[in-house]
């Protein structure tokens, strides 16, 4: 037999998966009160090392000055707090939307004025004339420290904005995605249903009294279409999903009787594994359209469902003894059943799903399809 395989190319998380990425997104945001923790521990460390290093000599004979050592922590306390008012002034550069030359012409006169103005307390506290090096350096040495500080400022809210973007770009493609999800499953609601209702048309003008018992079991397929609905989420339970196929193949009794035989070979340990509603029933659907529909002789339908222990996916395979297809015929295939639970394995799922075709003519037909592990969801 030549397999014609069928395997899932990456695409986007489903939008119930990417719910909880956006919230792990968003908390990466930098918040005001860490940034300040931060940037205090930062003048600290740097207060403590400076006025060490500013003892050099003493310390090295084997001396310290505790007043000179408070000196020079506190004479960095008004740097710091005027170093803080440029978070404010990018703040407001960024809002503005400045250009980049206009925001160095602004910074570097405001750099003087921060030198100035930090330095003038420290400069007061001494009394004798000092050389003019003695107020050059440190005030450059200032001007250094304020750009240095603004540009970390700045660099710190272009990466708040770059996040806020890029979560702006991941909830608009979760809308484009859930959007998709839900017309695909919109489609195949009215599929299913008009494929219901024409069989149990077909099935009384033969037998009646079978369309009568045909219709209550319609009823409650259609209950588990419109909980699934309700609920706002198409996740399901394997075992909810078998229930339905169930409902559906007795329905298909009621109309094929002894040409539908159904062989069960199911996983008991795996009906607690979520996918999304109607993504079993459709291959059920298809097998007897092509399998049990066209032909007067019976047939065997096998439903086997199987979770992989290591990695904890599971697998649900259809497969028919009916007359099968050439693999060329199914790709060309213009059915919605099949199509539409391969692109709504690929938004769920991505690359971690796959659907695979195994047919040849003569040989019946089987599809396989195998849905990932996802523990954390809630379902309907």
């Amino acid at each position: 037999m030549n397999p014609a395989i069928r395997d899932m190319a990456g695409a986007p998380r489903a939008a119930s998966g990417d719910t909880r990425h956006m919230h792990t997104f968003s908390s990466r945001l930098i918040r005001p009160r860490s940034m300040w923790l931060c940037y205090m521990a930062g003048w600290l460390v740097y207060g403590v090392f400076i006025s060490f290093a500013d003892q050099v000599d003493l310390l090295a004979a084997g001396r310290f000055d505790g007043r000179r050592w408070l000196l020079t922590i506190f004479s960095l306390l008004p740097s710091a707090i005027l170093l803080a008012l440029a978070w404010p002034l990018t703040g407001f550069f960024e809002r503005r939307g400045y250009r980049l030359a206009t925001i160095i012409g602004i910074h570097i006169p405001t750099a003087f004025v921060f030198s100035v103005l930090s330095q003038t307390p420290f400069w007061m506290s001494f009394h004798n004339s000092k050389p003019m090096s003695w107020y050059v350096w440190p005030l450059l040495y200032h001007v250094m420290t304020y750009l240095l500080g603004a540009g970390i400022f700045h660099l710190i809210r272009a990466s708040e904005r770059a996040h806020r973007q890029a979560l702006a770009m991941k909830e608009a493609q979760n809308l484009l995605v859930s959007s998709e999800l839900s017309a695909l499953r919109n489609k195949l609601n009215p599929h299913f249903l008009f494929n219901t209702l024409h069989s149990i048309i077909a099935l009384t003008q033969r037998n009646p009294a079978a369309a009568e018992t045909a219709l209550f079991q319609f009823s409650d397929m259609l209950r588990y279409v419109l909980d699934t609905e309700r609920s706002g989420s198409d996740r399901v339970t394997l075992d909810a999903e078998l229930d339905f196929v169930r409902d559906y193949l007795e329905l298909e009794q009621l109309r094929l009787g002894e040409r539908l035989h159904v062989d069960w070979d199911l996983d008991q340990d795996a009906g607690d594994h979520p996918l999304p509603a109607l993504s079993l029933q459709p291959l059920v659907e298809n097998s007897i359209k092509h399998a049990f529909n066209p032909h007067s002789r019976p047939g065997i339908l096998q439903i086997r469902t199987w979770r992989d222990p290591a990695s904890g996916a599971l697998t649900m395979t259809v497969r028919d003894t009916g007359p099968g297809a050439d693999p060329a015929a199914i790709a060309a295939s213009s059915g919605l059943g099949l199509r539409t639970i391969e692109r709504r394995l690929q938004l769920d799922y991505g690359s971690r799903a796959a659907l695979r075709v195994n047919s040849v003519p003569g040989g019946g037909f089987s599809v396989s399809v195998t849905i990932p592990a996802v523990r954390e969801e809630s379902y309907a």
